[in-house]
């Protein structure tokens, strides 16, 4: 198997050259405006998959699906030269979702943010539950603010105490 590093760089080279060779050889008027995104290849440099995203409605991305599909040998000869390895890459072209899976967690955050707007107008009407003064006093505060005391209470603490 081959050295991670060396597969990375390849890769890096697979993407720079296809986008190179659409943008600059490809005269295909089905091919849209394309963005080569990624591209990765197996350890044994056999099959590479290169990623990209195209601008435009679902038929703009079948066009350049198609075009991408009728220049693969074109695509193949030109990365399998330019890399130098005794077997030229498979290429494998995939429609990278990335621009689909951005818009829907934008929705998502829209949808936290009017969530949190919302709670936000609810507490600034809401009140407090209960009374005033949520916490249980002691007895003996409530005796001491109206100025009474417990009679029986003077007695036991004069006696003296007996200890044995």
């Amino acid at each position: 198997m081959s050295d991670p590093a060396k597969v990375r760089r390849h890769a890096e080279r697979v993407r720079e050259l296809v986008a190179s060779v659409v943008r600059s050889q490809i005269k295909d008027p089905r091919l849209g405006m394309i963005t080569i995104t990624d591209a990765r290849i197996t350890a044994d440099l056999r099959d590479a998959t290169v990623f990209y995203t195209v601008l435009g409605d679902s038929a703009a991305q079948a066009g350049t699906a198609a075009a991408l599909e009728s220049a693969k040998g074109l695509l193949r000869s030109t990365v399998g030269k330019a890399l130098g390895l005794r077997h030229s890459p498979t290429l494998t072209f995939v429609l990278d979702d990335v621009q689909d899976q951005v818009k829907h967690i934008d929705d998502l955050l829209a949808q936290a943010r009017n969530a949190d707007a919302e709670v936000q107008r609810l507490a600034a009407r809401a009140e407090y539950a209960g009374e005033p003064q949520p916490y249980r006093l002691d007895e003996d505060d409530d005796a001491a603010e109206d100025g009474t005391t417990d009679a029986g209470d003077d007695k036991d603490d004069a006696a003296p105490r007996t200890g044995r």
